[in-house]
Formats: C-alpha cells, sequence, structure tokens
C-alpha cells in the first residue's frame, strides 16, 4: 500500500455517519465512526497516549497505513484530539517544530511542537549547565537544538577540530598540512550528546581529548580528572528500525563505544549528570507534564490518571513504560527515590499507573523468539538494571490502530 499523507488521506478513513435522533434508539444526535459511538459532548478524557514513531507510525520516512486509522479515531469531526497525545521518541536530530510538521504531513492532522519530546527534551531540566560553555556532539540542527534546550554557550566537534586541527588524524585525506592550534581557545566545561555523528572516529577521539584534559584539548596530558566534565547524554538506543530489513545502530551504540574507550583508556567509568530518553523515568516524567498542560489547555477539568504508552522496542518503549509504572507505585506508596535529574520542581502528580503496549510493526515482531519465551541479550543502557519483566508488555498488539481500539475498550470508550 502506497504511504497515505494529507488530511483528505485521513478523512478518506473515518467518514462519519449521523443517525436518526431517535427515543428509542438511545443515541440522540450521535455519530457513528467505523464501528465507534461518539457523543456530541464527550467526557473529560482521564488517560493520555504516549506514541512513540518510528517503528510505530512511520518506518523511515513512509507512514504505516494503521496509523492512519488509528488517527482517524483519535481526531474528531473538528479535526481536534480527543484526548491529550505526545509524541515520544528518541530521535533528536531534528527541530521540534520540524518534527511535528513532518508528522502533520504523514498523518494529516495537525501536529503541534509542544506535543513532540525528542531524546534531549528534558535537558531543558538542566538549567545548572546553560550557562556552562558545553562541546555538543551529533547531527543535524545542533546549535539550534542546544539554544532551544537553554544551553547558550555551545561548541560543535567541528568548531574544535577547526581549533586544533591536530586532533583529528584518522582520515588521511582531511589530516591538516599545517597544524596552528589556537591559544585564545576558552575551556570547555561539560559535554552534550544529542545523538549520534556522522563520523564516529572523529567525535569519540575529541570528546575523549576534552574528557581526558579537563576541557583543555590544547594542553599535555598529565593526569587525567576524575571525576571528569559533566556528561549529559540522550537517546540510548542500542538499535532503532528503519526502511532496511534489520535494525540499524543507534546513538546507544555510539555510547557504548565511548563507555568502552573511556575506561579502557583510564580505567574508570564514564560518568553521566543525566541521561534522557526512553526507558528514562525522566522522560515520562516530561511527557506527564506536558500532557497535563495539554488537557488543562483543551479544558479538561479530569485528571489524568493513567497513561498508555505504546511502542515497537521493548528495551526503550516497554521498559520505559513499566519503570515509570514502578515509579508510580512507589510514589503512591510513599517510598522514597533517587532524584532523576534535573532543578526544576514539578507539579505533584495524579497518574497513578502507565501501561505498556507493544506493536509488532517495528523493532519487536510476533516472529521474534522472544515472542516464545527466549532469553535475548540485553540491549539496554549499563546504567539500568536489567530485569526480565521490564521487558514484558502489559498488552501486545499488531500494529497502533489495534492498540488505540484496546485503550478505548480498557477506558469504555468503545
Amino acid at each position: 500500500m502506497a504511504a497515505l499523507s494529507g488530511l483528505a488521506a485521513l478523512r478518506a478513513g473515518r467518514r462519519l455517519w449521523k443517525l436518526p435522533a431517535r427515543p428509542s434508539a438511545g443515541l440522540p444526535g450521535c455519530w457513528l465512526r467505523r464501528g465507534y459511538i461518539v457523543g456530541r459532548a464527550e467526557s473529560p478524557p482521564t488517560f493520555g497516549l504516549l506514541f512513540d514513531i518510528d517503528g510505530v507510525l512511520v518506518r523511515g520516512h513512509r507512514v504505516i497505513p494503521a496509523a492512519l486509522e488509528a488517527f482517524g479515531k483519535l481526531v474528531n469531526s473538528q479535526g481536534q484530539l480527543r484526548v491529550p497525545v505526545v509524541f515520544v521518541t528518541n530521535a533528536g536530530n531534528i527541530l521540534q517544530h520540524s518534527k511535528a510538521q513532518e508528522l502533520s504531513d504523514l498523518l494529516g492532522y495537525k501536529v503541534d511542537p509542544d506535543q513532540v519530546i525528542l531524546s534531549h527534551s528534558p535537558m531543558k531540566l538542566f538549567s545548572q549547565y546553560h550557562n556552562k560553555r558545553m562541546l555538543v556532539s551529533g547531527q543535524g540542527p545542533l546549535v539550534e537544538n542546544a539554544r532551544a534546550l537553554g544551553f547558550q554557550n555551545v561548541v560543535t566537534t567541528d568548531e574544535l577540530r577547526t581549533a586544533f586541527p591536530e586532533l583529528d588524524m584518522v582520515d588521511l585525506e582531511r589530516r591538516p598540512k599545517t597544524t596552528r592550534p589556537r591559544s585564545d581557545f576558552s575551556a570547555i566545561e561539560g559535554v552534550l550528546l544529542l545523538g549520534e555523528p556522522v563520523r564516529w572516529e572523529t567525535s569519540l577521539q575529541l570528546i575523549m581529548d576534552v574528557l581526558l584534559s579537563n576541557g583543555n584539548p590544547g594542553t599535555d596530558l598529565v593526569t587525567a580528572p576524575y571525576p571528569h566534565l559533566p556528561v549529559l547524554a540522550s537517546n540510548m538506543d542500542l538499535l532503532w528500525m528503519a526502511e532496511a530489513k534489520m535494525p540499524r545502530f543507534g546513538h546507544g551504540t555510539f555510547l557504548l563505544c565511548l563507555e568502552a574507550i573511556y575506561r579502557k583508556v583510564t580505567g574508570k567509568e564514564l560518568k553521566y549528570e543525566g541521561l534522557m530518553g526512553k526507558p528514562s523515568i525522566l522522560t515520562y516524567q516530561y511527557a506527564e507534564d506536558v500532557i497535563r498542560q495539554q488537557a488543562e489547555r483543551r479544558g479538561w477539568s479530569a485528571p489524568i490518571r493513567k497513561l498508555y504508552a505504546i511502542g515497537d522496542n521493548p528495551v526503550s518503549d516497554v521498559c520505559g513504560a513499566n519503570l515509570f509504572n514502578q515509579h508510580l507505585q512507589m510514589a503512591k506508596r510513599g517510598e522514597e527515590e533517587h532524584g532523576t535529574g534535573g532543578q526544576q520542581k514539578r507539579r505533584p502528580s495524579t497518574t497513578q499507573s502507565c501501561v505498556s503496549i507493544l506493536v509488532c510493526t517495528g523493532i519487536h515482531s510476533s516472529q521474534d523468539p522472544g515472542s516464545k519465551g527466549a532469553q535475548l541479550p540485553f540491549h539496554g543502557h549499563r546504567d539500568f538494571s536489567f530485569s526480565p519483566e521490564l521487558l514484558e508488555a502489559s498488552h501486545i498488539v499488531h500494529d497502533v490502530d489495534e492498540a488505540v481500539q484496546l485503550v478505548f475498550r480498557q477506558e469504555g470508550w468503545a
């Protein structure tokens, strides 16, 4: 089936029929939408939806047809969402408003930028580093993204290798003919890892140079400082799914390389001041706040009690939702937990549970050995303890349309 886009494509999958208002029918003034009965004045929703993007709504740049069916049920006849929705992706090499526009074009529904949570979005909470001089690694609009997060003094790896050309020596064609390092280069005070870079060997080398030199890569190495400069990282996905039949390396693979190199060189562990993106609890707390703000803007007075997280990756989507659900249960029991990073205070949570729903259109397949009980290698980040039950979804469905139908049944909306 060819990829569909635009509002016309969405409407094609969600035609409405007016039912006659007969007293005996008990459905005065209601609409029938592909098997769903929807009143004109629905009660305020008490639940919200967290959608992963790659493997759930799209594959590469192609929309998954089930996503159009799903949003046909989620959007009313006025083009408004019937429930609060956010899109939580571990991607980070795009601007928030650009991702929102891309989703709008694919889904045929206007996605607002503040509905899109990129892997690094929670870095807005780390205000204690916003005025620091930070080395930023990744690709795409790095500087724009960093500034949107609040970081005003950033240096890219390209700018660093220009200032110190002798640091990047792997590619013979890029080796500098002369080396004249800058003497007026201000010290770097921290590292931002927003996503996988293009030239891994360059980024790995320069990040190591900054960490080993305490932010002064033009100086001689005497003793590597420890603890090292603060490191903030986002997107721990080892693998992700695009158009290829097999998964591709993600930023988690890059982090794995950096951690292994740092340990091999120094004999010590690389430490993070903050790890963001799924399955980090911080990301789900951030998403919870966005869901609540969205409900308030729509005038929905009922508090959001339950979140449904729909994804294709057991290690990030399912594990993250289950970790957050554990966090919520512990909070209800009044048990203490370690802080999740950031400095900004959050409003008291009304969310009571987070339900994980796994679809089979991306990383996970119904044919996976793991779906038959076999033990698979743990692909999660080393800083997240592994427990097999965390990878077990509350529900497994074929696609995102089935996931939305399941949620509606659970909430009595079907």
